[in-house]
């Protein structure tokens, strides 16, 4: 009778059907153990945890976790497994051997599973949901992540300075920070980064790629960054607000700047005099006077600055324009600065006080003028008797002593002077 049983293998014949789904065996003992799937026994039952398998040979198999056993050697490497299954996918390691294929894209793996995850790539699949915000991923392995979102885990510590990481590889790239490993190199320049973002970032300077457009007015940026810093020009968000005077900027960059008005910082240090400045910028058009670099040119007079602004104002000397108006008088300014120090006129404003005696002034200049009163400073001499005085005018006034010019003339008796009150 075994041996008729037996002869069914190799005959290949399938005559017992499971009566549930139809399914065929070609002998009775295995239509026995099939229906166990369908009837859930399981009479096999382990001496050591009470699980239970409906096949006798997964009980076996499965006794091997608690005795430790691996029958399972790999010939090459000498690793040893204790399901056969698991040799047959480690020996892929050294064959090379990858026998499962996308039919999207024809990549091949060596593991079915791997192939599994990667389908979700083509078909979108996100089994894996977060149970508080609903997130979606395509890995496990991106849940376990994500959710230290929310539990505010970082079990990833560096071991320089102890900072903590939700992720290794956020970890693995904050290392390059004690390290100063920079793997990332521009095959341009040669330059190189410790991110891989950062050279991403980068290339866009070699092909002039700007994939970031202003949906308002469709100015084109390199970087994510600046197109979010240039929306707030058409929304007007300020997000940035200094914790001394509540003056609110777009940029945390611009905030930074203007922290130093108030800390008195200046970081940017000359190197021919020494002198400091707050801004880069401030210390870039202060090095045009040591270089006498004056690259912009007046058209009219050919008349040279040093600063781009200083030709604008400059120009309007020319054209006569005057486009700052006073709202109360109606006056006109060439330049913004005259029409604010104007202001002052109708406001009262006196910004500028005195340290030694407290008087106020409206402007600056006449401040530092007052000043030489208390400092005896007399700046301005005289190139023919070296006499000295505080003030410019007072110079030029008395210039006209050894020049002889009189410039105020009676409009009666055409008698001149050369001071206006003695006309």
């Amino acid at each position: 009778m075994q041996f008729v049983r037996h002869m069914e293998v190799h005959a290949g014949d399938k005559l017992y059907q499971c009566s549930e789904c139809l399914k065929c065996f070609s002998g009775k003992n295995y239509l026995v153990v099939h229906m166990r799937v369908h009837k859930g026994d399981k009479p096999y039952q382990c001496a050591e945890c009470l699980k239970c398998f409906s096949i006798k040979s997964n009980l076996v198999t499965h006794m091997r976790v608690h005795t430790g056993d691996k029958p399972y050697e790999c010939s090459e490497c000498l690793k040893c497994f204790s399901l056969k299954s698991s040799l047959v996918r480690h020996m892929r390691v050294h064959t090379g051997d990858k026998p499962y294929e996308c039919s999207e894209c024809l990549k091949c793996f060596s593991l079915k599973s791997n192939l599994v995850r990667h389908m979700r790539v083509h078909t979108g699949d996100k089994p894996y949901e977060c149970s508080e915000c609903l997130k979606c991923f395509n890995k496990k392995s991106y849940l376990v992540i994500h959710m230290r979102v929310h539990t505010g885990d970082k079990p990833y510590e560096c071991s320089e300075c102890l900072k903590c990481f939700s992720g290794k590889s956020n970890l693995v790239r904050h290392m390059r920070v004690h390290t100063g490993d920079k793997p990332y190199k521009c095959s341009e320049c040669l330059k190189c980064f410790n991110k891989k973002s950062y050279l991403v970032m980068h290339m866009r300077v070699h092909t002039g790629d700007k994939p970031y457009q202003c949906s308002e007015c469709l100015k084109c940026f390199n970087q994510k960054s600046h197109l979010v810093r240039h929306i707030r020009v058409h929304t007007g968000d300020k997000p940035y607000e200094c914790s001394e005077c509540l003056k609110c900027f777009s940029a945390k960059s611009s905030l930074v700047i203007h922290m130093r008005v108030h800390t008195g910082d200046k970081p940017y240090e000359c190197s021919e005099c020494l002198k400091c400045f707050s801004e880069k910028g401030g210390l870039v058009r202060h090095m045009r006077v040591h270089t006498r670099d004056k690259q912009y040119e007046c058209s009219e007079c050919l008349k040279c600055f040093s600063e781009k602004g200083g030709l604008v104002r400059h120009m309007r000397v020319h054209t006569g324009d005057k486009q700052y108006e006073c709202s109360e008088c109606l006056k006109c300014f060439s330049a913004k600065s005259s029409l604010v120090r104007h202001m002052r006129v109708h406001t009262g404003d006196k910004p500028y006080k005195c340290s030694e005696c407290l008087k106020c002034f409206s402007e600056k200049g006449s401040l530092v003028r007052h000043m030489r009163v208390h400092t005896g400073d007399k700046p301005y001499k005289c190139s023919e008797c070296l006499k000295c005085f505080s003030e410019k005018g007072s110079l030029v006034r008395h210039m006209r002593v050894h020049t002889g010019d009189k410039p105020y003339q009676c409009s009666e008796c055409l008698k001149s002077f050369n001071k206006k009150s003695d006309l």
